[in-house]
């Protein structure tokens, strides 16, 4: 917990838990609202699978989360001894919400409760199991993509509201002392085998620097995410192509076929690389990346990427002025500070003096690229 010595905000996370890679952009989220928001912070250290299966029979049976709770025993939890204006709940699925009953008296001495969902599918809703989780609890979910927004609103009668990813923009903007963009492709987690195919042979054929993971499956285990998330950023300020595509592209048995705003289309431009791929075809990408060429239009099962980036390269002024922009708007837009505000404003809570001078210093930055 923070040293604060009255914090208004309770964070629960799953940092002790959850160690895939993928979860660091919202460890990321968390460490910045402790700095700004003095926040203190829990995560409990077990999934307890019992008083799991204890909650959501209770739940079922009685159709109350106020009274699965009162019978549902969570082992070596934490007792709140003072008030919070504020519980906010960071989880990167719903499925461990139920984890914040290791929280006792949470309810009671929190005026507002609030939670964000990083991802959740529209397959999963109709899950019996899902349903037993304790959304009824919250004030206001918030979640991360935006075709569950009207399923999880009308299931659980609480407001919903759509929260796009963001990203910490000060430690991935190259600014003011920017880097030698050494590697000419960074091409980071699910990826195209023909645009990667095409990236390898182009590393044979040239002096080309071609980045990409060779780890088995997506759920790389992470050792300290803050290391993680500053070899990344490093990594993406060197870089001056980024290949992004829609969040879960090539699983869409997994996400029913919807295509959503992955962090990765954040941290790349905060980054300022000049980023190839596919956005998702949904009007928020548009609303979100509403500048000049945030992307170039690649298709995934394109095999000619080598004659894209020849083409981009003999521009140099457009690939300058995509970098900038893409940092520039980011600064302006997507720092998590921003995403912070939203939520503060939907309870009718007001930022503190140290989140507004973090917003001015990011605005200073942006203006001075520009």
């Amino acid at each position: 917990m923070s040293t604060n010595t009255k914090p208004r905000t309770l964070i629960f996370s799953l940092r002790n838990l959850r160690f895939q890679a993928a979860n660091c952009c919202v460890y990321e989220w968390e460490d910045l609202l402790c700095d700004i928001e003095g926040a203190d912070l829990y995560s409990p250290k077990s999934e307890y699978p019992l008083s799991r299966k204890i909650y959501r029979a209770a739940r079922s049976v009685s159709g109350s989360d106020k009274f699965a709770r009162a019978i549902t025993s969570f082992p070596d939890g934490m007792t709140l001894d003072r008030e919070y204006d504020l519980f906010f709940v960071v989880v990167d699925s719903p499925w461990y919400l139920h984890l914040i009953n290791s929280i006792k008296g949470w309810r009671d001495k929190c005026r507002h409760a609030v939670c964000f969902i990083a991802e959740t599918w529209e397959p999963e809703l109709d899950d019996w199991a899902l349903q037993q989780e304790p959304f009824r609890s919250f004030d206001h979910i918030f979640v991360g993509v935006t075709h569950c927004v009207e399923g999880l609103a009308k299931r659980f009668g609480k407001p919903c509201t759509y929260l796009p990813p963001a990203v910490n923009t000060q430690r991935f903007c190259p600014y003011p002392d920017p880097p030698e963009r050494s590697i000419d492709v960074a091409y980071v987690g699910r990826r195209s085998p023909e645009v990667h195919n095409s990236l390898k042979r182009l590393t044979t054929q040239k002096n080309f620097f071609y980045y990409y993971d060779t780890v088995k499956g997506q759920y790389l285990l992470i050792d300290n995410h803050q290391e993680h998330r500053d070899l990344f950023a490093n990594l993406l300020k060197r870089s001056r192509y980024a290949i992004t595509y829609y969040a879960k592209f090539n699983v869409a048995e997994e996400t029913g076929g919807q295509q959503e705003i992955g962090y990765r289309f954040f941290e790349c431009a905060a980054a300022g690389t000049v980023m190839l791929g596919i956005p998702p075809g949904n009007k928020e990408f548009s609303k979100y990346f509403d500048w000049d060429e945030p992307i170039i239009k690649v298709d995934p099962r394109t095999t000619d990427i080598a004659d894209v980036i020849a083409e981009l390269d003999a521009q140099p002024e457009r690939l300058a002025k995509i970098a900038r922009d893409n940092t520039a708007n980011c600064l302006l837009k997507h720092d998590w500070t921003y995403r912070w505000k939203d939520i503060l404003e939907a309870v009718g809570l007001q930022p503190t003096e140290a989140t507004m001078k973090h917003i001015d210093y990011l605005h200073q930055l942006a203006n001075d690229i520009n």
